[in-house]
């Protein structure tokens, strides 16, 4: 279904502070993905920026504010913007979260979950409809952490994501952090969870570590990535011919070598799975 998509590699989340070190090790790094919100009404600098890292690497524009599951719709002046710099970075793919960030006019600040209802996923292809009047490109959508689990559940997590993408028919970005942090946070059954992707509309992924806080795990993107973590990657790696890795780096940057160093070692995981080349 997403097969004649591209395998990217192995790739990072581009974060301003490790430019200098991403260039002196361009090798290691098969391609980036860009947070797309960094970019939109773009100063010169970061115009700059922007086109300097297209023209070493292939860039994903990751977009975390387009509010996917607002019942009242989307921002059309936000799309427009969006619109506008997925047309100039011409990626093979984007990417948003399956959530809300909008309600009634108020931007939130953070990524909400939605409840697993019949209405969430016709509210989410909705919108998603509109975002395909305005941008052509392949769209792969991510599953998110949540401290809440809403009330009036009519599926499960992972089943609520299946009937998302295939009926708006996209792509699936399977943050494999996300995943096992809500398995442990909310003790659901990882594998039953695998059980019900759809995958294959997996097309990339998400990796990185958390740290623990008062007895819940938390995805701060500040941690190297925990064997368990890597066991999951594994097994999904193993299970789909996937296009694309990505670790996620935020906070408490380490020296540019231990980043490069998770990158090795999925590299070798894909390589022992025939993925990405």
């Amino acid at each position: 279904m997403f097969t004649h998509l591209p395998s990217l590699g192995v790739g990072l989340g581009f974060r301003q502070p490790f430019k200098s070190d991403l260039f002196l090790n361009r090798q290691q790094v098969d391609f980036l993905e860009i947070v797309a919100e960094h970019y939109l009404q773009a100063s010169w600098q970061q115009q700059q920026e922007l086109e300097l890292l297209a023209s070493h690497f292939p860039i994903i524009p990751h977009a975390i504010n387009l509010s996917l599951g607002s019942a009242e719709g989307v921002d059309t002046d936000y799309l427009r913007q969006l619109a506008a710099l997925i047309k100039q970075l011409n990626p093979p793919w984007w990417s948003e979260h399956i959530c809300f960030t909008k309600a009634g006019g108020v931007d939130i600040g953070h990524l909400s979950p939605l409840p697993y209802t019949k209405e969430a996923v016709k509210v989410l292809c909705r919108n998603i409809a509109e975002v395909r009047r305005w941008v052509d490109v392949p769209l792969i959508l991510e599953n998110i952490t949540y401290m809440v689990t809403l009330p009036g559940a009519e599926m499960t997590e992972a089943q609520f994501l299946a009937e998302v993408v295939e009926n708006a028919d996209c792509g699936l970005l399977l943050d494999v952090t996300n995943l096992y942090i809500n398995a442990v946070n909310h003790s659901y059954d990882v594998q039953q969870f695998m059980r019900d992707l759809p995958w294959e509309r997996v097309v990339q992924l998400h990796f990185v570590g958390g740290h623990w806080h008062d007895g819940i795990l938390i995805d701060s993107h500040s941690q190297a990535t925990p064997p368990q973590i890597w066991e999951l990657i594994d097994e999904v790696v193993a299970r789909v011919a996937v296009k694309g890795i990505v670790l996620e780096r935020d906070e408490n940057l380490p020296e540019f070598a231990e980043l490069t160093a998770e990158l090795q070692q999925a590299r070798e995981l894909g390589r022992r799975h025939g993925r990405w080349g």
